[in-house]
Formats: C-alpha cells, sequence, structure tokens
C-alpha cells in the first residue's frame, strides 16, 4: 500500500470514529509533509498544519497551493504555539511528537497545547507506540527485508524512564558482510493508556475510546501500537 493510499485509509477511519462532518476546523500537530492534512483539506476541512521541519512546511504549503486548498502550514516548535479554543479536531498522527522532548516537564507540554488548542466539546486524536506493550516486549531485535537490503532493528527499554531507546543498521544485497556502527535515534518517552487518561483528566480530557490499529481493533497492552480518541470537556 502506497503513501497516499495509506493516508487515505487513515483519514476515513478518522472521519468515522471520531463522526466528523465535513465543516470541522483541524489542527495537525508535528505534520511532517502534510500527508493527512493535505488529504481532509481535499475532503473540504479547513486545516492548519505545525511542524519545526521547514522542509517539511515549504512542501506542504507549495502543494496545498498547487492544488487551491483550504490549508496553512506554519514552521513553530508546537511547544511555543498559543492557540486558545480555537479548533474541533487536534491530531498527532505516527507519534506527532509525543514523548520526543528531553523530559517528561517538556513533553507535558505538548499535552498542554492539545487541551489548549480544543474548542469546548472538541476532539483529539493520537497515533503512538504502546508504553505498555513495551514494558513486556523490549528488549527485541527484529530483521526486515527491504528491496536493497536487510535491515537490523534494535529496541531497548529504559524502565526507570520508560523510554524506548531505537537503534537500526542496514546491510545491502550483494555485500560483503560487516560489523557496522549502529545508527541511533533519538529517545522516546512512551506512554500506556493509564498513564494518557491520568494526564488527560487532569486537563479536562475525557477518553471515548482506544485501538491498536487502523482497523478499529480495540487495544491492549499486545499491541505495539496505542491509538487514543478524546473530548475536551
Amino acid at each position: 500500500m502506497s503513501w497516499v493510499e495509506d493516508a487515505n485509509r487513515q483519514v476515513d477511519f478518522l472521519i468515522k470514529q471520531l463522526h466528523l462532518k465535513g465543516t470541522e476546523k483541524i489542527l495537525d500537530l508535528a505534520c511532517g509533509f502534510g500527508r493527512h492534512s493535505l488529504e481532509f483539506a481535499r475532503r473540504g476541512y479547513d486545516v492548519t498544519g505545525i511542524d519545526i521541519t521547514p522542509a517539511y512546511i515549504d512542501y506542504a504549503n507549495e502543494q496545498a497551493k498547487k492544488e487551491n486548498l483550504n490549508a496553512k502550514f506554519i514552521c513553530q516548535d508546537i511547544r511555543t504555539i498559543t492557540f486558545d479554543e480555537e479548533f474541533d479536531v487536534v491530531l498527532n498522527m505516527a507519534d506527532g511528537a509525543i514523548g520526543y522532548l528531553e523530559d517528561d516537564g517538556e513533553n507535558h507540554k505538548i499535552f498542554s497545547v492539545i487541551a489548549k488548542a480544543l474548542k469546548n466539546g472538541g476532539k483529539h486524536f493520537m497515533d503512538i507506540m504502546n508504553g505498555s506493550y513495551a514494558q513486556t516486549h523490549f528488549p527485541c531485535k527484529l530483521w526486515d527485508a527491504g528491496e536493497k537490503g536487510l535491515t537490523l532493528s534494535a529496541f531497548e527499554w529504559e524502565k526507570d524512564r520508560k523510554t524506548l531507546i531505537y537503534g537500526q543498521v542496514d546491510y545491502m544485497y550483494g555485500e560483503a558482510l560487516y560489523k557496522p556502527e549502529m545508527k541511533e535515534g533519538n529517545p522516546i518517552r512512551l506512554y500506556s493508556l493509564d498513564e494518557i487518561t491520568e494526564i488527560f483528566c487532569k486537563l479536562g480530557l475525557r477518553i471515548c475510546n482506544s485501538f491498536a490499529d487502523f482497523s478499529g481493533k480495540p487495544s491492549s497492552d499486545n499491541d505495539i501500537q496505542l491509538m487514543v480518541y478524546s473530548i475536551r470537556e
């Protein structure tokens, strides 16, 4: 499935599960190059996307202009956003920067931005890695066969900090085997559904549903993905 087809399928899911009518104003946090934002805009929604990477924002704005879409994209650190009860929907897709900051205090700023940006009765959806899964399944190593070679992914788990350390190394087909240096990504603070529920309750957000994937399967501690739908009250 292509990225375009995948984005279309995910937007279909969001519209159905969040009971969207087509008139909502949507904020997409850490939107990347706008694959979800642009698809919502193509369907008539008023969309604002935020990302800290200039190249992503430039691409998204160019695409929105090219297609004459009602979408704007802003290059900004999410923590500095000052929207106040302006949006019907806030999205954090493909992690949406949740858990990527240096400590719990900084990560919680993202949650505060979400709650503040939502109108009363507004809806939030996040798609993150499941902290409960990490506690019981990491550390582990996985091999993945691609078109050009094999990728070895290593998942380490710092239990006290509830933090994932991810490393990756590539082996190209036809090349001599050697022991390359594993490339480590930034540590990611992972959250369980119970933690999200507690944090959101303090911010006036009520959990409505949680899923394990975009088929609508209910979430569980044995699923690596955690998707949470909540409403601001």
